[in-house]
């Protein structure tokens, strides 16, 4: 291997390089990497196909380049002699690579790392990359002799092994930042450089030698040889980005149907119902079916006969869907017909009532009858008034005192239904603060591209007794009309600071805790007051708070509005307009406001990018907040898609969606920075 034949005998044979196919070489070794890079990151996030899964996919995007690349150099160095390769061998040459990068990958994305774990990963890296190269090598057929230089041939591993570390160390430890297009571009390049800068000074260490009687052949076996090799090389290739494509998306649909989608029976949820009802369409009609007492179907049969029971009702509920009827399983025992351009209101209760007729046949399940009892109840919306409220007067018949679970189908009538639901609401409130049905979660706020936790918003939960989880859309403009708001705002407060304060002492850095200031108390001396005084209880400062008020406080008093905010950022707080784009004199007034953050309302971010419109208001909106130096904070964001394109437009985007975390209570919202921290340390 690194012995010269005698110089009498032999002579050194010298061959030349192609060019385009050295570039060809080092490119494929650059979108290996880049591939490999874009499916680790699949690996790093809770998706349907497992993380293992993604890391193997990665390790054979990386092997496959290493081994692609190194063919394809060896094709572009030319050599008066036939060359062949042993097929054999040159199968076998791909084994180490993949391996190599498998374990790389994973030990470089697992938890606690330190520079010895970036080390070792290189290492493999690097040792995998040249056992490749080498094994390849050795796969020649050639009638002619090759000895090894002993200082290049170390060199070669060592550089390998040196670039491996860095690459490992930049695609590691910069994982938060590989949102980056452009850092994963240059986390590519080096590891791509790495095996480019591997395999052409293992070539630079051989030299060949031919006996010195030789006479000079054409190169024509072995350009065809090669260009077999080629054809493999670039299939493989398409198959393989092909897979990274394909995966990418089914993973996408998966984790959509999971986000979106009731998993017993395949009918869109209560998440996806209410995204709908914040875009309606006039006319508007709900029609939502209360299953009454399945409970007791639980407990005289079992939970997978309650099952089957529900997924029955849910196809026979489907016979009534069309283009413009969507059927949703908002709730356990409640599904909820949504239409569109239905003229008629007599219509719908017209198809409802055949409904209630199948609903009174009995069911069967597992050769035993059931029958069940149910109530529906209609709700129209003709105007964007009337459809804030569609969902809450649906509610209001479901839960009033005359409903007799048989099967009737009840129109909303303001005279009959308003007042029982909601001044209920209204009056079981403080009684749900003391108990806790009335609860706190909080959702992270993060900054792009670095993925630092900025801050978390506060939001209102309400698991009712009655009506079980109710949405802060139903009750919170409920408790605003009957002055109850402020109070509980005064609750949120409290526990804020105290919650703070708890993470304080257990130095958990989660950077500003925002909350929402109802519009009619922040021009109120007493918001001030409670601040001041519930800090001073706590021990907390005012810049560990954000208060976020909305347009419409502006709006409707600006004068005083304006006053009142310059007294809260004179105290110290930050303030944050929130829902940004829905108020109708906010640009006139936004450079007066004395406000530190801008959040952009979500209906501005679900249809970006696709929506040119969309994508370019929240261009302009980026401009104007830039312009006037402050914080912007996109909320909604759940796509990729979304990230992207708001990191490739604003200079420092603050991300607050699903995207990153759902809203979680205080406990989870730890376990969830500590497996975020987990995977970047």
């Amino acid at each position: 291997m690194f012995t010269t034949p005698p110089g009498d005998s032999f002579i050194e044979l010298y061959g030349h390089y192609s060019i385009p196919l050295v570039l060809l070489s080092i490119i494929i070794a650059v979108v290996s990497s880049y591939t490999a890079i874009s499916m680790n990151d699949r690996a790093q996030r809770n998706g349907f196909i497992h993380r293992n899964i993604w890391l193997l996919l990665a390790s054979l995007a990386m092997g496959f380049g290493i081994w692609s690349m190194h063919f394809i150099g060896m094709s572009a160095y030319s050599l008066p002699v036939e060359m062949h390769f042993q097929k054999l061998l040159t199968v076998v040459s791909l084994i180490p690579a993949m391996l190599a990068s498998f374990f790389a990958f994973y030990i470089a994305s697992r938890p606690n790392r330190t520079y010895w774990t970036y080390i070792l990963a290189g290492i493999v890296m690097g040792v995998g990359i040249s056992s490749m190269h080498y094994i390849g090598m050795y796969a020649m057929e050639m009638d002619i002799l090759y000895a090894y230089d002993k200082g290049l041939f170390i060199a070669s591993i060592a550089i390998a092994v040196i670039v491996s570390v860095i690459a490992v160390y930049i695609f590691s430890g910069f994982h938060r930042f590989m949102v980056n297009r452009f850092i994963q571009l240059v986390t590519a390049i080096v590891m791509g450089l790495a095996v480019s800068s591997m395999h052409y000074t293992g070539m630079a260490a051989i030299t060949f030698y031919v006996p010195s009687d030789f006479a000079s052949d054409h190169m024509q076996m072995h350009m065809m040889d090669m260009s077999g090799v080629a054809v493999s090389v670039t299939s493989g290739m398409i198959i393989l980005l092909g897979t990274l494509l394909f995966s990418s998306m089914v993973d996408r649909y998966v984790e959509y149907r999971a986000n979106y989608f009731d998993v017993l029976t395949k009918l869109p949820n209560r998440r996806l119902f209410e995204q709908k009802l914040e875009k309606p369409v006039f006319p508007e009609h709900l029609a939502i079916w209360h299953i009454h007492d399945l409970e007791r179907v639980n407990r005289e049969y079992d939970y997978q006969f309650g099952d089957e029971l529900i997924q029955q009702v849910a196809t026979l509920l489907e016979l009534f869907t069309s283009k413009t009827v969507v059927l949703y399983r908002i709730e356990g025992n409640r599904f909820a017909f949504l239409t569109s351009n239905m003229y008629e209101e007599k219509q719908m209760q017209e198809e409802m009532e055949k409904v209630a007729e199948l609903l009174r046949q009995p069911f069967f399940i597992h050769n035993q009858q059931v029958t069940i009892e149910s109530t529906c109840a209609i709700s129209k919306a003709y105007s964007y008034d009337e459809a804030s409220s569609i969902y809450t007067n649906a509610l209001s018949v479901l839960n009033h005192p005359s409903v007799q679970y048989k099967h009737e189908v009840v129109m909303y009538d303001p005279a009959i239904h308003t007042y029982t639901f909601e001044r209920e609401i209204a009056d079981d409130v403080l009684s749900a603060m003391l108990k806790g049905e009335l609860y706190l979660v909080f959702q992270p706020k993060v900054s792009m591209p670095t993925n630092e936790i900025m801050g978390v918003e506060t939001l209102l939960r309400w698991n009712h007794p009655v009506y079980g989880m109710l949405s802060p859309g139903v009750f919170i403009p409920i408790l605003e009309n009957h002055d109850r708001m402020m109070d509980v705002t005064n609750w949120i407060i409290k526990l804020v600071c105290r919650q703070i304060s708890i993470w304080n002492t257990e130095k958990l850095p989660f950077g500003q805790v925002a909350i929402n200031i109802p519009g009619q108390y922040v021009t109120s001396p007493r918001l001030l007051e409670v601040l001041k005084h519930t800090l001073k209880d706590y021990d907390i400062k005012p810049a560990q708070l954000e208060l976020e008020i909305t347009e419409t406080t502006f709006v409707k008093n600006i004068a005083e509005a304006m006053r009142a905010v310059s007294v809260l950022r004179q105290e110290g707080f930050s303030v944050a307009l929130d829902d940004f784009g829905t108020g109708v004199s906010s640009l006139s007034y936004l450079k007066q406001m004395p406000i530190s953050t801008l959040k952009i309302d979500k209906s501005f971010i679900d249809e970006i990018p696709h929506s040119k419109k969309d994508s370019s208001i929240i261009q302009a909106i980026i401009g104007l907040g830039e312009s006037l130096d402050l914080s912007i904070v996109f909320e909604g964001v759940e796509t990729k898609e979304q990230v992207d394109f708001l990191v490739a437009t604003c200079k420092d985007p603050i991300i607050q969606g699903y995207y990153f975390a759902k809203p979680m209570k205080s406990e989870e919202l730890q376990q969830w920075r500590n497996r975020d921290v987990e995977r970047t340390v």
